[in-house]
């Protein structure tokens, strides 16, 4: 495990969602592909940020605003701080970033271009229970 790379174990299919595209149409993406979260791309094939489901509940139809008008990328840039890895950083320093920053889903970055997503399975495929414990119980824990 301490040679592999993020690269090995990220989820290469990392369909994105345009940050022009409305969260309606976010929205079909996410259940077509039955997943709950997606990376936010720019024109310019840059990383925006993440959309997740809940993102479209809490910040678009819980808030009384319409889908359909709504952009992803209003959702996704946020401060402009997307949290990633780097293709080639080590199992050990996406372990630590996911659970330092508390995200169950993490970008995999090569330069500047998106190339993967590592995700809370894919490190329990490739870490001891104990460790994949220790990960969950701290992404899950109340701030």
């Amino acid at each position: 495990m301490a040679d592999k790379k993020a690269r090995d174990i990220m989820s290469p299919d990392c369909t994105c969602i345009g940050e022009s595209d409305s969260v309606l149409d976010a929205a079909k993406r996410l259940a077509e592909l039955d997943v709950g979260a997606m990376p936010i791309c720019g024109e310019d094939d840059r990383l925006k940020g993440m959309l997740t489901d809940r993102d479209i509940v809490v910040k678009v139809i819980a808030q009384g605003k319409d889908p359909a008008s709504v952009t992803a990328g209003e959702l996704g840039v946020g401060d402009g701080k997307t949290i990633t890895i780097g293709a080639d950083d080590s199992i050990e320093d996406a372990l630590h970033t996911m659970t330092e920053h508390k995200v169950r889903r993490l970008p995999v970055i090569d330069g500047r271009q998106l190339v993967g997503v590592i995700s809370q399975a894919d490190v329990a495929t490739n870490l001891d229970e104990e460790r994949v414990g220790d990960l969950v119980e701290a992404i899950s824990a109340a701030p």
